[in-house]
């Protein structure tokens, strides 16, 4: 009989060896993201903010959307352009809060055009984007 422990270890690797159905993009969320982010999308105080119930509030601000695609993160990641696209989609139906937008889903093309310009101060951006009210 397997410990329960060692099916929780083994189960990332049986969804990426299951083939990019199942791999992508929970798994890429795994492997990349929660290490700062969490399981939950939640924060690590005073180094990562929460994706939980706070993405939906740079999708409606300007300058949002193409700040998510900046972020150290994102910009500087090894997964393809359409990976991130898909990772960043899943974010967002994944950690957006109830009043989410109905926001166009990212693309590809959009992830290659703003990952080429990584933000040099991602805190004083983020907090210049927060600062902003809310598109109408």
């Amino acid at each position: 009989m397997i410990a329960v422990g060692t099916l929780r270890m083994l189960a990332p690797l049986v969804l990426c060896s299951a083939g990019p159905a199942l791999a992508e993009p929970r798994t890429d969320y795994m492997l990349h993201c929660q290490g700062c982010h969490l399981p939950d999308g939640g924060e690590t105080p005073g180094k990562v903010p929460p994706l939980a119930g706070h993405i939906d509030r740079f999708l409606s601000r300007p300058g949002g959307r193409e700040f998510i695609m900046r972020v150290p993160g994102v910009a500087q990641s090894g997964l393809p352009d359409a990976r991130i696209a898909a990772l960043l989609n899943w974010i967002v139906q994944e950690f957006g809060s109830a009043r989410r937008l109905s926001a166009p889903l990212f693309t590809a093309a959009e992830v290659a055009r703003y990952r080429q310009q990584p933000l040099t101060d991602p805190l004083a951006q983020r907090r210049a984007i927060l600062a902003q009210s809310p598109k109408r």
